[in-house]
């Protein structure tokens, strides 16, 4: 087992190349949106990035299990990428809600307030849907480290953090309605199609896996 120092430092490391990753990414999805508006452009870099990331954190569980590798309950590396990917997505969560109403914040959810009128359309779905994926990853950075993991105990902690597949699946239809609410480019929607795809696919491919090779009783 790995000196306890050593494995902070190793842990350590790791989350400044990720960090340096996550800037990297975004700075350059950051430069491939059509200017000027600066909390459009990062709105958009934050929200692919973490789509990106998230792809890399749930490849990694069925990429261990294709090659018939052992796939913990949880281990360093997918927690830790996917510690980054919910950053990004409360960061993207912050810096859009202040995108189209301009810091109006509950006119996303809200027409009105007196009397109380909600958002509809496909425009307050988006919202509706995103605000409840963000909640998600809040809860689920709020569990990942080893305290929680220890003070909830394995099966609890598990429950909890099975929830990372709806928060996924609602990012994914919350990315869908805004490819329709902003009549996004073309590369825009193949990236994000591309990377929905790759999650779904390999996340598929990893059950019918472990189904196929299940003991028969």
């Amino acid at each position: 087992m790995m000196p306890f120092s050593r494995y902070w430092a190793h842990r350590t490391n790791r989350h400044m190349r990720l960090a340096a990753s996550a800037a990297a990414v975004t700075a350059l999805l950051y430069l491939a949106t059509a200017p000027p508006d600066f909390r459009h452009r990062f709105s958009m870099a934050t929200a692919y990035s973490s789509l990106l990331f998230l792809c890399v954190t749930l490849l990694l569980g069925p990429w261990n299990t294709l090659r018939r590798r052992p796939n913990p309950v949880s281990f360093d590396l997918r927690r830790d990428i996917g510690i980054w990917a919910g950053v990004l997505a409360i960061l993207h969560t912050a810096v859009g809600l202040t995108v189209h109403l301009r810091g109006r914040m509950w006119m996303y959810f809200l027409k009105q307030r007196h009397p109380l009128k909600f958002q509809t359309g496909l425009f307050g779905s988006a919202n509706y849907v995103g605000l409840i994926s963000a909640l998600l990853f809040l809860m689920l950075l709020a569990i990942s480290n080893d305290l929680s993991l220890r003070a909830l105990g394995l099966e609890r902690w598990k429950t909890l953090q099975r929830w990372t597949y709806v928060a996924v699946g609602l990012a994914i239809v919350h990315g869908i309605l805004f490819q329709l609410v902003e009549k996004r480019h073309l590369p825009w929607v193949l990236l994000f199609a591309i990377l929905s795809l790759c999650i779904v696919a390999v996340q598929l491919a990893g059950v019918a896996y472990v189904r196929a090779n299940r003991p028969k009783q």
